[in-house]
């Protein structure tokens, strides 16, 4: 992990359930996050439910949480994962009912395309479960396709509910 004297960036963190209790285990991710040496402060969105894009099963919990980090993008996407595991996150196939799916969506300005991570996060833009959250938390982020505004416009025809 990072020392203390590294430059902190902002990160953005989706936050996903629909098995079990989601609302439950968004909050527990949340504390899992804050917790972790490197993250400093974090701040979470409302939860959204939604209906899975591309699947079936029940509608997920969304929500965005933003953290401020020391942490490089892959040392926190390992966190993260780190964090799934411990809550029963099973990859049995794409897409498939998840008990907790955490996405890094941004690292600060930070692109990155390797194997394991893609920043910023491919299709957060096409998602209105990742862009109303990411709009309460930062009503005016710039994404690369736009600015969060527009691109909820766009998604208009996905459906959503504050919880």
């Amino acid at each position: 992990m990072k020392t203390a004297t590294s430059p902190t960036v902002t990160a953005y963190i989706g936050m996903g359930a629909n098995l079990g209790d989601a609302h439950a285990t968004l909050m527990a991710a949340a504390r899992d996050i804050a917790a972790v040496p490197g993250v400093l402060n974090t701040g979470v969105s409302p939860l959204y439910r939604s209906a899975p894009v591309g699947a079936s099963g029940p509608d997920y919990l969304n929500g965005v949480l933003k953290a401020d980090t020391t942490l490089n993008a892959l040392e926190m996407l390992q966190a993260l994962q780190d964090i799934e595991n411990r809550h029963g996150r099973l990859r049995p196939y794409r897409n498939a009912p998840r008990s907790l799916d955490l996405d890094l969506l941004l690292h600060g300005q930070e692109e990155m395309r390797t194997d394991s991570l893609i920043l910023p996060h491919p299709r957060m833009h096409e998602r209105a479960f990742v862009l109303m959250p990411l709009r309460d938390l930062a009503p005016g982020l710039m994404l690369p396709q736009g600015s969060v505004e527009e691109l909820l416009a766009a998604c208009s025809d996905q459906l959503l509910s504050r919880v």
